[in-house]
């Protein structure tokens, strides 16, 4: 090999650690390990403008191989970052923009188990097993209570779609040439509820366990907080829409009511169903309550519907699969007291759907009182013509990676409802309906406690882009 090859393999070998020095910053202060993560949290809120110490970042394990180069290094790296600020003096380091709490964790998670035994190299390789399928915000290694590795682990993917090519995957997903035992973590959960023959409340209390992070600041900070207050003189901030699994950023019109790009809306496939047949009226009770509700985690899902038609959609907040669709078939064979048919839409009429469930979510986001709340109750003008009334409260959870201590919590995804109406045509009553797939939930700059939980201020940047999945 020539000096010149060996020169550009050394450059190559060194940019890729400053890389994944700058992700593994990156991590720590993400939204998927800063809030759920007590050290880190504390670091985080002990200073009023939460700068952390760079020194303190440095000693932890896995960043023991990135500051062996030094601090003026590992500076640089952390420079290289748009979702991190080092101060003039090149010794703290914070984030860009305030924390926001994860939506849909439990949604966006799966399960997966095979593993063998525990290595020292075995949780960076778990990273790149998963990121081979899309974005991954965490992933958690199980363990025992001896905290002995029980060759599974917990994936949260940054979206739908990473979810369902993992789990659809052909050839499936395997390790060391043999095939992975793989579920959503939804299925997981309700298989563990079913080997143990719970049922009612112990069922729910179980639930809880399996989902339930230890620490949770959000959590926290909703305790002890009027979310009414707001902040004098406060700087002007960027409103987010958490929409099937999606992050949208919401504008205020001239009229002061929320609006969403519609170039910004993705669309995601199979989250509709149709249904015909209901003789031009529907009793809202028979789709909206149990046990839809049950199937779908508490949601209570999003209606169009107008008064006088025979047809009408069901929005819910992850794709569909078969058994879903078969659940609904078999749950719901009446509205309104009459036989009704229940069909896919067009990818057209889905597409069209989407948009209208976003622009309802996002109409009242600047004129709530209460953005963060953890309701999902709506009410609207009442008038006649189409119904639309909804109310929900949605549970979730994800997956934490394990933290600068080898932390391994399961996550509690408080979703937050997102009240929303849209407008109804002439003769028809404003269609209110819950996306409880969040609201702008965020923190205040500058205060002696943790930040509350309101809308993202702008700090830096305004992509407000999470960090990359890298775990301590």
């Amino acid at each position: 090999m020539t000096e010149m090859a060996v020169s550009n393999s050394e450059d190559g070998a060194l940019l890729a650690q400053t890389q994944a020095a700058k992700n593994q910053v990156e991590f720590y202060f993400a939204d998927a390990n800063l809030p759920y993560d007590k050290f880190m949290w504390t670091l985080y809120s002990k200073d009023p403008e939460h700068w952390v110490p760079i020194s303190t970042v440095a000693s932890f394990k896995r960043m023991k191989e990135y500051s062996a180069n030094g601090n003026e290094w590992l500076v640089n790296a952390i420079r290289l970052s748009d979702f991190l600020e080092v101060d003039e003096s090149g010794e703290k380091v914070r984030r860009t923009t305030e924390p926001q709490e994860p939506k849909n964790q439990m949604q966006r998670s799966v399960y997966a188990k095979g593993f063998g035994e525990e290595d020292p190299t075995l949780q960076k390789r778990l990273e790149e097993l998963f990121s081979q399928y899309g974005p991954v915000s965490a992933v958690r290694m199980r363990r025992d209570e001896k905290k002995v590795f029980k060759g599974s682990a917990f994936a949260e993917f940054k979206d739908f779609e990473s979810v369902a090519k993992f789990l659809n995957a052909d050839p499936k997903p395997s390790w060391d040439g043999k095939e992975l035992l793989i579920m959503t973590k939804e299925d997981y959960c309700e298989m563990k509820i079913k080997e143990k023959g719970l049922t009612g409340k112990s069922a729910i209390h179980r639930r809880d366990l399996l989902t339930n992070k230890k620490f949770d600041a959000f959590r926290e900070m909703a305790k002890g907080k009027d979310s009414g207050a707001q902040q004098a003189n406060e700087p002007k901030k960027d409103v987010y829409l958490e929409f099937l699994g999606h992050k949208l950023l919401i504008k205020q019109g001239e009229d002061g009511n929320g609006t969403i790009d519609a170039a910004d809306i993705p669309f995601v496939k199979g989250v509709t169903l149709k249904f015909d047949g209901c003789g031009g009226d529907v009793a809202w009770s028979e789709i909206k309550e149990d046990p839809i509700k049950e199937r779908f985690d508490g949601k209570a899902p999003y209606i169009k519907y107008s008064r006088g038609d025979n047809h009408g959609l069901v929005g819910f907040y992850k794709p569909l699969s078969e058994e879903d669709i078969s659940f609904v078939k078999d749950a719901i064979k009446t509205i309104n007291k009459k036989e009704v048919t229940w069909t896919l839409p067009s990818e057209e009429e889905e597409k069209k759907f989407e948009i209208e469930r976003a622009q309802a979510a996002a109409r009242n986001a600047f004129g709530q009182s209460n953005v963060g709340r953890d309701s999902g109750r709506g009410s609207g003008n009442r008038g006649r013509g189409s119904r639309g009334r909804g109310r929900g409260r949605g549970r979730g959870g994800g997956a934490g990676r394990g933290g600068r201590s080898g932390r391994d919590r399961d996550s509690k995804d408080k979703n937050k409802d997102e009240s929303s109406a849209a407008d109804a045509e002439t003769g028809e009553k404003r269609k209110r309906a819950v996306e409880p797939d969040g609201g702008p939930d965020v923190g205040i700059r500058g205060t002696n406690v943790p930040p509350t939980l309101q809308t993202i201020k702008r700090v830096k940047t305004d992509d407000g882009s999470a960090a990359p999945a890298v775990t301590s």
